[in-house]
């Protein structure tokens, strides 16, 4: 059965075009905005680690936009950590193509590109609360665990830790 899954998956997202951003076009820029104003509606501040635009466009940063034709369907970005380990950040879907593979799309790509790298472990932070059970379970059918902090990362109410073995 997963594989006929996989196979609707597949097919409803053939049309995805996923290319490397400069974070400098409009719709990317309004889709970032719309995520980290979603992360503080649902985080304490001091618990949001999502992050904006020039943040993102750190040297050890690479992101993706995911495209339907001329329409923004989602994005992500890989943060080297160190030679081994990479972190997922800003995974996003834009909000009227949620449930149609996407977020399953670019996680995949962002897997292959981390193996690509080198990585031997890939690692993310998500929220706690209920709001972000959808991202939990995503990553958890794509082998991620939760773990403690890593990185810079402290222990927190607020936030969910999970990491994969490449």
């Amino acid at each position: 059965m997963s594989s006929d899954i996989d196979e609707q998956l597949s097919s409803r997202t053939a049309d995805l075009r996923i290319v490397v951003d400069d974070l400098s076009g409009p719709q990317v820029a309004a889709l970032l905005t719309q995520h980290l104003a979603e992360m503080y509606d649902h985080s304490p501040a001091d618990s949001v680690h999502a992050l904006d635009l020039d943040a993102l466009r750190g040297p050890d940063i690479t992101f993706w936009s995911a495209w339907e034709d001329s329409e923004l369907a989602g994005c992500g970005a890989l943060k080297q950590l160190d030679a081994t380990h990479g972190e997922i950040k800003s995974m996003r879907t834009a909000t009227d193509r949620t449930g149609r593979g996407i977020a399953a799309t670019l996680l995949n790509h962002l897997i292959a590109e981390a193996r690509a790298r080198g990585f031997r472990r890939l690692s993310l932070e998500t929220g706690a609360s209920d709001y972000f059970a959808p991202a939990q379970r995503l990553y958890t059918r794509h082998g991620f665990e939760i773990c403690p902090p890593f990185a810079d990362y402290i222990e927190d109410p607020h936030s969910v830790f999970m990491t994969r073995a490449l």
